[in-house]
Order: C-alpha cells, then structure tokens, then sequence
C-alpha cells in the first residue's frame, strides 16, 4: 500500500500561484505514475494533471493546461503541482493519487491510492 500526503493548499487572490506537494511512503515502487485530481463543492471529481514516475510523459487537463506544472522529484519521492494564473474556478480540495498504470492517465479507476486532499481557495 502507498500512503500519500498532500500539502501547500491555502487562499490566494485571482491571478496568484501556488505550489502543492504530495509526499508519497510505503510501497512507492508499485507506483508507475501519479496524479492531482480536484472536486468542488457540488461537482465530480476533476482530473488535473498526471505524470509517469519517471518524469517523462506528463498529461494535463484542458482547464489547467498552459496555467499548471506537474513534476516529480525521484529522490524525494515527492510530486508537485505549480499553480499559476490562479481563477475562482480553480477553487477545490485537491488530491494526488498514485497509479499502476505506467502512461500517465485522467482516469479515476486507474488510481488505487489517494491522499486526504488540500484545500485550495481562490478569491475574486
């Protein structure tokens, strides 16, 4: 089992950056690739951002693509999303999530663990 733990939500205004890290403990090696999803109050789960373990295939989705950075520190065995452009619709708890899929992929049944979520809350 791989146990993950996400940190760096908060509240920033419309046009700001933030940074979430996920930590990742246990059997990391059975992790092939990861991902931040998000959920607003009210809606589905959202798919985010994922990356393969080694760093060299990154999918974003169409609402945070050219705005979102995802990268992976090996060493660390940390994964992290940089927040950037920043909009109220971004606003959601978000949570990273491992997969045994190798090819970084959106969706949700892929991934078998999942981190407690950060809050992340953009004002106007």
């Amino acid at each position: 089992q791989v146990q993950l733990v996400e940190s760096g939500g908060g509240l920033v205004q419309a046009g700001g950056s933030l940074r979430l890290s996920c930590t990742a403990s246990g059997r990391t090696r059975s992790m092939y690739s990861s991902g931040w999803f998000r959920q607003a109050p009210g809606k589905e789960r959202e798919f985010v951002a994922a990356i393969s373990w080694s760093g060299g295939d990154i999918y974003y989705g169409d609402s945070v693509k050219g705005r979102f950075i995802i990268s992976m520190d090996n060493a660390k065995n940390t994964m992290y999303l940089q927040m950037n452009i920043l909009k109220p619709e971004d606003t959601a708890v978000y949570y990273c999530a491992a997969s045994i899929v190798a090819i970084p992929t959106s969706r949700i049944r892929d991934y078998g663990s999942w981190g407690q979520g950060t809050q992340v809350t953009v004002s106007s």
